[in-house]
């Protein structure tokens, strides 16, 4: 058994703390937040997670997991302690890292023995040897630490699957031997483990999630060609996915990437490439493709009426992805903010996502499943996939509606078959060439 203190209790602290507590380690999580530390206490996490809460519920029980705002409680016996907290995007694209220059002073003024500093928040290249420098200078007295960057690569809605089995842990120090007993902590996992310096893990994060974010947008950009061209990118996506090269996931397409990650740090990485005078052409171009698929939405309703004043619009899904109640950098946003300054009046449904979205879109007018959200609406759009949606009576959907008219931004039906049920039906790249919804035959 470890002790560790993990600071921040946000999505990736949370998973961190509750997940090595639960494999035998006492763990001590430690947020400013008064309340959201009060609403851990009494089991009320922060977001929404499937299977989180019993973690947190089974570890809190065993005295194995305890949350605190003290640092002083947090770091009184840790050998190890995780920064967590957030690295919002800034105002130019950069990482904000105001919250980690706090927790990195806060540690150094409250230490009293040697530590292990772990940077688990997404930051820059260059921000371990930054985090070390901040210690050293605050310090009031000398005390050894040594700085290891473990990236998280968790997926909402799937963090807990995700942290119990990773397809490899990244670590960077310039100390091999604290490397070393941080991979011991991960050795239970069972998952390869590559040791490299600091720099280079930073950077092994920031590639991979441009990576995947570059698929998206691929696949989004074949989507479109295919409207024009009368092809189908769904089965576009199977046949290229059989390609080991390729692989299938990550070639769904759609209204694009959003969350926490993707659209932050794929602008982030194009930041550092400018700042160092290179480039990021590609990165660029990803970014780009991904704001159009929003708009790309708005642009087949404007197809279909000519324009959206005084339509009814129901948005079906609300958060970025399913299984998730996260509305950071959702599709939802931009396409509801457009219709509603264009005049439509939008309702919205999501499983999960309603209260956070009400913050954020104030005009909003919420329903209380598909079928209410669907209710004398001109056009009910698809933005986010959740199983709830998959298996809808699309025939009482189309009978609550004014028009019965179907945007699907994540490609959940079938365009003959929704034609076949009396829809004005657009899924995206579904082979469309005209205005029939299907390509056309030769």
């Amino acid at each position: 058994m470890k002790n560790i203190c993990v600071i921040g209790v946000g999505y990736v602290g949370l998973t961190t703390a509750a997940c090595f507590s639960d494999l035998g380690n006492k763990v001590v999580a430690v947020d400013i937040s008064e309340e959201r530390i009060a609403n851990l206490k009494k089991a009320i996490l922060p977001i929404y997670e499937p299977g989180m809460q019993e973690v947190v519920v089974r570890n809190v029980e065993s005295g194995r997991l305890h949350f605190t705002t003290s640092y002083e409680e947090g770091l009184k016996d840790a050998e190890f302690v995780f920064i967590c907290v957030g690295t919002p995007e800034g105002v130019d694209g950069e990482a904000d890292l105001r919250y980690v220059r706090i927790a990195a002073e806060t540690i150094a003024k409250t230490m009293d023995h040697p530590l292990i500093i772990i940077n688990k928040s997404t930051v820059p290249v260059g921000t371990g040897d930054w985090v070390s420098d901040i210690v050293k200078e605050t310090q009031p007295k000398p005390i050894d630490f040594s700085v290891v960057s473990c990236p998280e690569f968790l997926r909402e809605g799937a963090a807990i699957s995700d942290f119990y089995n990773p397809d490899r842990t990244v670590l960077g120090s310039t100390d091999r031997d604290a490397a070393n007993r941080v991979a011991q902590l991960h050795l239970p996992l069972r998952a390869p483990i590559i040791v490299t310096n600091l720099r280079t893990a930073e950077m092994i994060k920031y590639a991979s999630n441009a990576f995947l974010a570059t698929k998206i947008s691929f696949i989004n950009e074949i989507a479109n060609i295919c409207e024009a061209l009368g092809a189908d990118v769904k089965e576009v996506a199977t046949g290229m996915g059989y390609d080991k090269r390729i692989g299938p996931r990550f070639l769904d397409a759609g209204i694009g990437y959003g969350g926490s990650c993707f659209p932050k740090d794929v602008k982030a990485l194009a930041h550092m490439a400018n700042v160092h005078g290179r480039h990021p052409q590609l990165l660029h171009a990803v970014i780009d493709i991904n704001d159009y698929q929003r708009r790309h939405v708005i642009l087949k309703l404007e197809e279909i009426w000519g324009s959206v004043k005084d339509k009814v619009v129901g948005l079906m899904g609300l958060a970025f992805k399913e299984n998730t109640d996260d509305m950071r950098e959702s599709p939802s946003i931009t396409i509801g903010d457009y219709l509603h300054g264009r005049g439509a009046v939008v309702r919205g449904y999501d499983p999960v996502a309603m209260e956070n979205a009400s913050k954020i879109m104030p005009y909003l007018n919420l329903a209380e499943d598909p079928y209410d959200l669907a209710r004398g609406c001109d056009a009910v759009v698809v933005l986010t996939p959740w199983n709830e949606f998959k298996n809808l009576d699309l025939e009482r959907l189309r009978d609550v509606m004014r028009q019965p008219v179907m945007v699907d931004g994540r490609n959940l039906y079938e365009p003959e078959i929704m034609q076949g049920l009396g829809y004005t039906y657009r899924g995206i790249g579904r082979g469309y060439n005209g205005s029939n919804g299907k390509a056309k035959k030769k």
